[in-house]
């Protein structure tokens, strides 16, 4: 059997070539996170939940004339915050990055929202934030970010916890990298019957969330807890340094689901909007089919265990509505 290992950071910008920035406005209780590269990257993306908010996904589809993106963006402030992805593409922009149109740059910038707009902040600005947040978090790309509360994370929440910004990686046998980055606002929760046991716990590595193990009784006749019908969304971004084209970046953000899944229950309502963005930078071997049916089941656990990395990180702030996983839990031996 294949062995596994995290990478030195256990953060998606493991995968060599990748960047990570957050933006966090604590006032308003939201944030923006962006992953970019130094150069342009091949992205897919796909849809699962019910109530999507997006921006320029349709050009990710392997039969579109674009097939490589600047950046990809996760926010908050429900179809609001879709104006981050315009101060990432001005900023892009001035930077001479983007598809050439006659000597003119457009910087091709996906992104994916989540709902955050009931979560205790203060929502009575005149001009709209996202776009300034977006262009900082740009600002701020770096192969080091905080999880938890912080970027698209800030005002995240879960049924019955709050959630936040997640991260893991997996480094195949054949060196070739796997990252997750999630920001967890679910309908549902990350734990079982209220925690503190994850159900992403089977997939932990070196105590990444708390150690705890897996829960002795899963009550499976039992109705999921769930929070606000119009509050969630659970958006993330997987990553690798395989040489994929657009199909198969796509099928990997599909095996990625799965990952959700495991982690979240439940998810993939019919008032989530879970989505998953897959980004390959190319430096990498290419990917036959044993290749890619790796890269998917190394996606799916990465994303389960950030998952439960972005709850478990969670921060306190004040007006918070819901306890953080280590404040209810913290220094308990389960």
């Amino acid at each position: 059997m294949q062995e596994m290992k995290t990478g030195p950071r256990n953060l998606i910008t493991d995968v060599p070539g990748f960047l990570v920035g957050n933006a966090t406005d604590i006032y308003v209780n939201t944030g923006v996170t962006v992953l970019t590269a130094v150069n342009k990257f091949t992205a897919g993306v796909h849809v699962m939940g019910g109530a999507p908010g997006t921006r320029e996904t349709d050009l990710l589809a392997p039969d579109k004339i674009v097939q490589e993106v600047d950046a990809l963006v996760l926010s908050g402030g429900s179809a609001l915050g879709l104006s981050a992805a315009s101060g990432v593409a001005d900023q892009l922009r001035s930077l001479g990055r983007g598809f050439d149109v006659g000597g003119q740059k457009v910087p091709v910038v996906p992104a994916a929202i989540l709902f955050d707009l009931l979560n205790g902040g203060n929502k009575n600005w005149h001009e709209n934030p996202y776009s300034k947040l977006g262009a900082q978090a740009l600002g701020a790309a770096d192969v080091s970010f905080e999880l938890g509360t912080n970027g698209a994370g800030t005002g995240a929440t879960t049924a019955d916890l709050k959630g936040g910004l997640g991260s893991a990686s997996i480094v195949l046998e054949s060196g070739i990298t796997v990252g997750a980055l999630v920001a967890v606002n679910a309908l549902g929760s990350a734990v079982v019957n209220g925690g503190p046991h994850f159900w992403a716990a089977p997939f932990e590595m070196d105590n990444e969330y708390g150690g705890q193990g897996v829960a002795s009784d899963y009550s499976p006749n039992q109705m999921p807890p769930r929070k606000g019908m119009a509050q969630n969304t659970t958006i993330a971004i997987v990553a690798t340094d395989a040489s994929l084209n657009q199909a198969q970046a796509t099928r990997m953000a599909v095996s990625a689901h799965d990952g959700m899944a495991r982690a979240l229950w439940p998810s993939h309502t019919p008032m989530d909007g879970d989505l998953v963005f897959a980004a390959a930078n190319g430096q990498g071997v290419e990917a036959d089919l044993d290749l890619q049916l790796e890269l998917g089941h190394a996606a799916s656990l990465c994303l389960a265990r950030a998952i439960a990395r972005g709850v478990f990180e969670a921060s306190v702030q004040q007006g918070d509505h819901l306890p953080t996983w280590r404040t209810k839990f913290g220094g308990i031996n389960a």
